[in-house]
């Protein structure tokens, strides 16, 4: 689970109910026809703008903003100088049967790859295209919260007109001109809310995720054509060390001298 994403909305969405209850009444704010209006066009739009293949794909998309495991950047690296101590000891075909048992699918096509004896240059072709091909992918899942985000306030304002439509064709009945004005401004919000709260975060949070997969997977493609290039251990670590934060590279020296130190 990632924190920051169920930690971040709900403190925004605790914060708007707690302003909501300090300022008065909080039936004020909850109307069922404006959240059809606004929660139901935005979500009917958005499906109609998108392949329904995109649409069924949603909770998919959804886990991954709020669920999906960080990538452990310094643990890769020390896997694929492990594999390139092996390499340089036994030669790149003994990795084969390490390639069998790796989780990951694209580190073990690009090991298998580099077993086939395939050619240096068609290697990286091959992950270029693959790497390019996730990115498209990813960057799918973003627009569809891209879309539901620029939508929201757009049905909002839709639902502001149905509501000063009803309010001003009532003028004469006074019963009807609160029902009309709150259809009027709660649809508004409620806009707001769906776009600034959901769609907008989660769209920054999926291509956050995406950048942090497409660098663990141009990591890979530098140590796997390091390694295919028999460089030495060493020199591979250092190499793969400049896809890591200040931090992270740091952190990754203390631990390697207490290994060496115990």
């Amino acid at each position: 689970m990632d924190l920051a994403s169920v930690i971040g909305f709900l403190l925004a969405l605790i914060l708007v109910i707690g302003g909501i209850l300090a300022g008065g009444d909080p039936g004020a704010f909850v109307d069922a026809p404006s959240l059809l209006i606004t929660g139901g066009g935005t979500l009917g739009a958005a499906i109609m703008a998108n392949p329904i293949e995109r649409t069924k794909a949603l909770p998919k998309i959804i886990r991954k903003a709020f669920f999906n495991d960080p990538i452990d950047l310094p643990g890769l690296i020390q896997t694929l100088v492990s594999f390139a101590e092996k390499a340089r000891r036994e030669g790149l075909l003994a990795l084969e049967e390490d390639a069998a048992q790796l989780d990951d699918p694209f580190l073990k096509k690009s090991i298998q790859l580099v077993v086939d004896g395939t050619d240096p240059e068609l290697v990286k072709s091959i992950l270029d295209t693959e790497i390019g091909l996730l990115e498209e992918r990813h960057g799918a899942g973003k627009a569809y919260f891209d879309t539901m985000a620029e939508l929201a306030p757009a049905f909002g304002m839709l639902g502001t007109l149905i509501g000063l439509i009803l309010m001003l064709g009532n003028l004469d009945d006074p019963d009807a001109l609160g029902p009309g004005m709150a259809t009027a401004l709660i649809t508004t919000f409620y806009g707001s809310f769906i776009a600034n709260v959901l769609c907008i975060p989660t769209s920054k949070k999926l291509a956050y995720r995406s950048s942090q997969e497409v660098l663990a997977r141009e990591l890979m493609v530098e140590g796997i054509l390091a390694i295919q290039a028999g460089e030495n251990p060493r020199i591979v670590e250092e190499k793969l060390k400049v896809f890591l934060s200040p931090d992270l590279r740091a952190k990754m020296e203390e631990e390697k001298e207490k290994e060496q130190g115990g």
